[in-house]
């Protein structure tokens, strides 16, 4: 700025604006950052969002007896809303846990088949709105190839959605390899959600399993993933986890420190723990305050981050308030918001 506007934006100088016009832009601009989720109502939504759930009727009648928890209310009509309201112009539809696994063939199949349709259903009804990770009974290895071919080539879902554990086995476990095996020869996409484990149910009666274990599930099965070997051994599977990788970022010592004790190390860990842990994706789903923040960015970089934000169970709000509030850069925001998951999953376009 020159010397005339340095003396004279008090009044207004033609050179420059007057300072209440100037202070008044400064002000907008800081209300922009921290008021994003009201600001977005006057703009056209772009986010997306992968941490999104379908509470689908029939699914719940069947499993009301077997699922930790009352879900929350839900209907595609209440996705559209929060979503518009929230900036998301399409989101990835999971579906809640705990599963279509409940530990019959049949039921599972049939459960897997009958959620695909109806996620599939709802991205047609509503075009450009909905992608869809379709689900799998995983422990049913025959079952689960076919619904993958069935999701992936017919419903054109845009990945495979699971849980982090199985009864009492979590993702790495060596019974699950034929079907890794094919989520790698097709590069897939997996989206992981957590779920409270056999082993650690009801554990502490004054605190919900929500509370710790589903955080604590999903580091269990980055931790199966990874020193299993499976996450080398399939290298082209990209794998998003919830909620920021759940305890992983802050037991990073405790994982390099059993890395370095392991002795099959160079055949499970080939290019060490930490390079398995930065291919991974994380998103932002209950996560998005300045301590995970802080924790999974020094750890992970931006662009294996993506934008979450566990619906119908926390809103896109919450979210976009925390991002704004830990003042990432802007190219780095556009990119959790929208960039990387178009960059992982181009059919979102």
């Amino acid at each position: 700025m020159n010397s005339d506007c340095d003396n004279t934006m008090a009044t207004g100088h033609a050179c420059c604006p007057p300072r209440r016009d100037f202070l008044g832009k400064i002000a907008t601009l800081g209300a922009a950052a921290l008021l994003p989720t009201e600001l977005m109502a006057a703009a056209k939504p772009y986010r997306i969002d992968v941490h999104h759930h379908i509470v689908p009727p029939a699914y719940m009648a069947e499993i009301a007896t077997r699922r930790a928890g009352a879900a929350a209310p839900w209907t595609p009509e209440m996705s559209i809303a929060e979503m518009d309201k929230s900036g998301i112009r399409k989101s990835v539809l999971s579906l809640i846990q705990p599963g279509v696994w409940l530990g019959e063939v049949e039921q599972g199949r049939r459960l897997a088949r009958d959620t695909n349709d109806y996620g599939a259903k709802l991205a047609h009804d509503y075009p450009g709105r909905f992608g869809l990770f379709a689900t799998i009974p995983l422990p049913d290895t025959e079952g689960s190839l076919k619904e993958i071919e069935y999701g992936l080539d017919v419903l054109k879902a845009d990945g495979i959605g699971l849980m982090t554990s199985y009864g009492k086995k979590w993702l790495g476990d060596a019974s699950f390899a034929p079907v890794w095996e094919e989520l790698n020869r097709r590069k897939a996409v997996v989206y992981t959600h957590p779920l409270a484990p056999e082993c650690c149910r009801n554990l502490l009666t004054d605190v919900t399993v929500g509370a710790i274990e589903y955080a604590t599930d999903t580091t269990r099965t980055i931790a199966s993933l990874a020193f299993s070997g499976t996450a080398a051994r399939y290298p082209d599977i990209r794998w998003i986890f919830s909620h920021a990788g759940g305890t992983m970022p802050f037991l990073l010592s405790r994982f390099t420190r059993e890395e370095a004790t392991m002795e099959e190390r160079e055949r499970h860990l080939p290019k060490g723990v930490l390079h398995e842990l930065k291919k991974f994706y994380y998103d932002t789903a209950q996560a998005n305050h300045s301590g995970a923040l802080d924790a999974l960015t020094r750890l992970i970089p931006v662009p294996q981050i993506l934008y979450g934000t566990d619906f119908p169970f926390r809103d896109g709000a919450e979210v976009n308030a925390g991002l704004a509030a830990y003042r990432f850069k802007a190219k780095d925001l556009r990119a959790i918001e929208r960039d990387n998951a178009l960059r992982l999953m181009p059919g979102l376009k």
